[in-house]
């Protein structure tokens, strides 16, 4: 699966007051994911897939509070508790578009967002998820329906940084499940791959049922813990 990065800019800043204490909080809120039409980076997701992926996310990850996302541009599919900047609130279908609210947490990194907020900076927010991608007419990618929300939003500056040079690092990387650490991590499988053709019948079975067992083995070790 690759990993998969949408920017938007149109982000609102909210200010909100506690009723019993009057302390501050920020939120921003705005178009997080768009479906049925290409994106800037030439991929479209379904209006389908994307809803139930957004039911996933929202009963595992939005009403447990724990929908965490960063300041910056992470470039891999896990969450980094350290550079956690806001907790995502809420999102909702609008038409073919999903709009989130965020809040701005006390964190270090949620800090600097509050600073950069209070001097009128303009920020925007960018979808981080894993999914494979299928050739689509007119050049567009067409996103499968395994795709995964990593983080609704992470804050970031430049959401009009070259397309063609986000595309080129994301896409060029899988990332593969393992049970046994329970994570996500990068593999460089273009070796892999240039390797198939070499293989006799016989080769390819063997290697398919290796695999197979080592991640059968990864599923038992993890749920004996």
């Amino acid at each position: 699966m690759k990993l998969l990065r949408e920017h938007f800019e149109n982000v609102k800043v909210l200010t909100e007051s506690d009723k019993h204490t009057g302390k501050k909080s920020f939120y921003i809120e705005g178009i997080f994911i768009q479906t049925e039409k290409p994106n800037k980076n030439r991929r479209q997701y379904c209006f389908e897939s994307m809803n139930r992926e957004i039911e996933r996310y929202t009963k595992t990850y939005i009403k447990e509070n724990r929908a965490f996302g960063e300041l910056g541009h992470p470039d891999t599919p896990t969450i980094n508790l350290e550079r956690v900047s806001h907790l995502i609130k809420e999102l909702r279908a609008d038409g073919k578009d999903f709009y989130g609210k965020a809040k701005i947490l006390t964190t270090p990194y949620g800090k600097i967002v509050e600073s950069l907020l209070e001097e009128g900076a303009k920020i925007a927010v960018s979808t981080r998820g894993l999914g494979s991608l299928v050739a689509g007419p007119n050049g567009v990618n067409l996103v499968q329906d395994d795709f995964q929300l990593a983080t609704a939003a992470d804050i970031v500056a430049d959401p009009s940084a070259p397309d063609a040079f986000v595309a080129g690092i994301m896409e060029g990387r899988e990332w593969v499940y393992e049970a046994a650490k329970g994570t996500w991590v990068e593999k460089q499988v273009e070796q892999l791959y240039e390797a198939l053709p070499k293989f006799t019948t016989k080769q390819l079975h063997e290697t398919a049922a290796k695999l197979f067992s080592d991640f059968m083995d990864g599923i038992t070790k993890t749920g004996r813990k």
